[in-house]
């Protein structure tokens, strides 16, 4: 930036930051300090700027940095004491203006910074109505997940301050935090209706808006922030995050690629594009994307530390595959494993142990297998892959799916037999396996899940048997639906759901059919060809598509959308 440039820009952050447009003034300071860190009075007037959000904390590096560049300028003394008195550090404060007299001339008028200093010394606490030490107690309180006492202290603030539209904007955040969506809003447009430009509440309030699937009233809230603030790479990707839960990918796609625009290294934005490129089915691209997982900040897993490289498409080698997320991925992903034997000279296989005995019957003979918690020696193989990795070589398109679409996981068939044969004997009826919830932490996780009495209802009648395959303890759940409405769930002692999964899949297989969630159940189903049918949100993961009605990583599979949120009525209608 030329220096005439910077000139200009401190000008017009300083007309903007006297005229109260606080936003636009903290975005120019910030552009001027990324090209001159050290410019004294851009780092001064930031600070100032920061003193005056109720930021003091913040400002102290910047007072710091311009007392560095120029130590002789008197309000620069002036405003790093005063910040430091309003913090109550009066001991800091006092040892800065010995400082401060032994620097600047005789007379720079010290006198009021020294009065106030020994006034405060006599009287130990804050005045009550002092605004800006409420507000920092919130934010205080905020972090220490104190969310009541924030809110408290936020009013205080705005008592002792009614035009406070930091302390709004902030105890909007924390009404969210509590789920109280509306009161959240409210504090959103008392911070707007005080500082009209002020595009972090625009963006927080689309937020909001957003969790209430008010999709529109989102979109309108983002595009008003980014209108304050051109360059809100954060408002863009929210953005799209909205459009994508409403499953609008085509804008998904451009909010996203907007916010790259400026942040193009930030590895949320990159992560949450390749979903909605693979829920396109743009797999090339999508895949490629997806690469970005490990430098998020919710890990997808820990990556294996190896002085071996990635593997690359190279033919021939001794290849490590190891599992990084959960069971579901990892059935899923290992459909692929076939393929990647067929190019290479070794393959090694690290994942879950429960997964073992069914990929030792399912793949050839000669794959060595590893359990996750094993260390797997380094002079036993030439590259290593993640799983998800393994499609950026092999799926690529629609059709590379099929090679392996179709029941290529093996189960026991002697047990599945003996199963079919004692659930035969005893209810002689169709078997219906079925799964209705999931345990996972993930986004949209909980929006999966159905009531087990709902299930029961849609699918039970004369001909038909409920059998659980929902691994964890379940027991009370299912003797509420046979208490409540006199339908049997069968526990089938034989297996535990959860540990054993070989013998889990030869359960699936002596089903006539599974009807099941989103879960580790339907992978487990659709991976042994299993007819099964999969009842989605209204908002389904990637791998789901949007307009499938079958799925092209499983074919036995066939899906089930709500058309509607929370509709799972019409879903099992369909069924």
């Amino acid at each position: 930036m030329a220096q005439i440039t910077i000139t200009q820009a401190l000008k017009h952050a300083v007309e903007a930051h006297k005229a109260g447009k606080v936003h636009e003034a903290k975005r120019l300071y910030t552009a001027i300090l990324k090209g001159q860190p050290k410019h004294p009075d851009a780092n001064h007037n930031a600070g100032v700027l920061a003193v005056g959000l109720g930021k003091i904390e913040l400002a102290l590096p910047f007072f710091k940095i311009a007392l560095e560049s120029s130590p002789n300028t008197v309000q620069f003394w002036f405003s790093y004491i005063d910040a430091l008195i309003k913090l109550e550090r009066l001991t800091d404060a006092k040892a800065l203006l010995v400082q401060a007299k032994k620097k600047c001339a005789e007379g720079a008028g010290f006198d009021q910074l020294e009065q106030r200093l020994n006034n405060l010394n006599k009287a130990p606490a804050i005045k009550p109505n002092h605004a800006d030490a409420y507000y920092n107690m919130g934010i205080i309180l905020t972090k220490q997940g104190k969310l009541e006492e924030a809110i408290v202290a936020y009013n205080k603030a705005i008592s002792s301050q009614p035009d406070y539209a930091d302390a709004y904007y902030n105890m909007g955040i924390v009404l969210k935090e509590q789920s109280k969506l509306e009161e959240a809003i409210v504090a959103y447009n008392k911070a707007i209706s005080i500082n009209p430009d002020y595009p972090e509440a625009y963006n927080n309030m689309g937020i909001v808006l957003k969790e209430q699937r008010k999709l529109d009233e989102a979109v309108v809230a983002y595009n008003k922030a980014i209108s304050i603030k051109p360059d809100y790479a954060e408002a863009y990707h929210n953005m799209g995050n909205a459009f994508q839960e409403h499953n609008k990918l085509k804008d998904a796609i451009k909010a996203y690629n907007n916010a790259l625009a400026i942040q193009p290294d930030n590895a949320e934005i990159i992560h949450n594009l390749s979903f909605a490129l693979l829920a396109t089915k743009d797999f090339d691209q999508g895949f490629i994307q997806s690469e970005t997982r490990w430098k998020t900040k919710d890990l997808v897993g820990k990556f294996l530390q190896s002085a071996k490289p990635m593997w690359n498409g190279e033919k021939n080698q001794r290849i490590l595959v190891w599992g990084e997320q959960g069971i579901g991925d990892e059935l899923m992903f290992s459909s692929i494993i076939p393929e990647l034997y067929e190019t290479s000279l070794k393959i090694l296989v690290k994942c879950d142990k429960r997964l073992i005995p069914l990929f030792e019957r399912s793949f050839p003979a000669d794959v060595i297998y590893y359990s996750k918690d094993q260390l797997v020696p380094e002079d036993q193989y030439d590259f290593h892959i993640p799983m998800g990795s393994l499609p950026l070589t092999f799926r690529k398109s629609l059709e590379s799916f099929n090679r392996n679409a179709s029941g290529f996981l093996k189960c026991d068939m002697s047990k599945a037999e003996s199963f079919k044969a004692q659930l035969m004997q005893k209810y002689d009826k169709k078997i219906i396996g079925i799964s209705w919830k999931t345990v996972s932490s993930g986004r949209g996780s909980l929006n999966r899940n159905i009531n087990l009495a709902e299930l029961a209802k849609a699918l039970q009648n004369s001909n038909t048997q409920l059998i659980s395959l929902q691994y964890g303890d379940v027991s009370d759940e299912i003797e509420a639906v046979k208490r409540d409405f006199g339908i049997k769930v069968i526990q089938f002692s034989d297996v535990d759901n959860k540990n054993d999964i070989d013998g889990l899949a030869a359960l699936m297989a002596a089903c006539d059919m599974v009807v099941t969630i989103d879960n580790s159940t339907t992978h487990l189903s659709g991976a042994l060809g299993v007819p099964t049918k999969l009842m989605l949100p209204h908002k389904s993961d990637w791998r789901w598509s949007i307009s499938e009605n079958s799925s092209y990583w499983y074919s036995a599979v066939q899906l089930y959308k709500q058309s509607e949120v929370n509709d799972w009525h019409s879903v099992l209608a369909q069924i």
